[in-house]
């Protein structure tokens, strides 16, 4: 990556890395990875854009934050309020999330509208919680390189192939980089106790609507989220840029990193140009 880590420690029980300096940008990963789903696709793109904080933790249960007896997901909104007031304080702050980390930043936007400056959601959970209820596509695989195939793991059959769209020896090396490691930290027992109280009790969207410049990135062929469900929430974010991308998975980060790269520049620079008042 283009930065130095500055700092890295524990707030809470949330490990956690920060790069650079100048306004903070918090960044949530999904369910079961790390921090580290999220270095992977942003750091490349700060790197050339200074003037920004970014904190990555990992969130409870997950890398290297333990669960303690946190037991639902209110519990990891819990910690990660503590995070934000220590980390972060009253400053304004960009908010990201992935996935779950994407429904967490919506329940923050329910509980701070006013201190958050922009909202980025990547594959993010829609208005349906549970994958059973989702309106969700089959699982397609749109390009397969053979040998890369026959190098995989029984583990990464399940966890890339049965994933990803295109299995290519770059999506396999940035999966690796970017997702195996957290996969593999991550305490199962801990999320399993977690997963039976999913629900936030702060629903997200249950706030005033939210105004400021708002991303909602989809993958068209994303077999876990979908695209369809997270088209109800435009009305919630009448600022927000709706994308659906072919050729694009539940990773759609790094399969198709070069629109991923040039819809997030577009919001940062959204978010820069909008008035600064709360």
């Amino acid at each position: 990556m283009g930065s130095t880590v500055l700092r890295e420690g524990i707030t809470m029980a949330l490990h956690h890395v920060t790069y650079g300096e100048g306004t903070p940008v918090l960044a949530l990963h999904g369910w079961t990875p790390d921090h580290r789903l999220m270095t992977g696709c942003l750091e490349p793109i700060f790197a050339d854009r200074p003037g920004y904080r970014r904190l990555y933790p990992d969130l409870p249960a997950m890398g290297q934050s333990p669960a303690g007896d946190i037991d639902s997901s209110d519990g990891i909104m819990a910690a990660l309020r503590e995070f934000i007031d220590d980390e972060i304080g009253a400053e304004p702050f960009v908010l990201i999330g992935e996935s779950y980390g994407g429904y967490l930043a919506r329940g923050l936007v329910a509980e701070r509208p006013g201190q958050i400056l922009g909202l980025g959601l990547i594959c993010p959970i829609g208005v349906a919680l549970e994958q059973a209820d989702r309106t969700v596509p089959d699982h397609v695989t749109l390009e397969c390189d053979p040998a890369v195939v026959a190098t995989l793991t029984p583990e990464q059959v399940e966890e890339f192939a049965g994933m990803a769209v295109l299995q290519t020896a770059d999506t396999l090396r940035r999966y690796q980089r970017d997702v195996e490691p957290g996969l593999n930290a991550a305490d199962v027992e801990a999320m399993d106790r977690i997963r039976k109280s999913w629900a936030l009790t702060i629903a997200p969207e249950s706030g005033p609507i939210y105004t400021r410049p708002s991303l909602i990135l989809c993958g068209h062929q994303d077999s876990i989220t979908g695209f369809e469900d997270q088209y109800s929430l435009l009305p919630h974010y009448p600022r927000a840029s709706y994308a659906v991308l072919d050729r694009a998975g539940h990773n759609l980060q790094f399969e198709q990193p070069a629109l991923f790269a040039v819809l997030i520049a577009d919001w940062l620079e959204r978010i820069a140009s909008a008035p600064t008042s709360r």
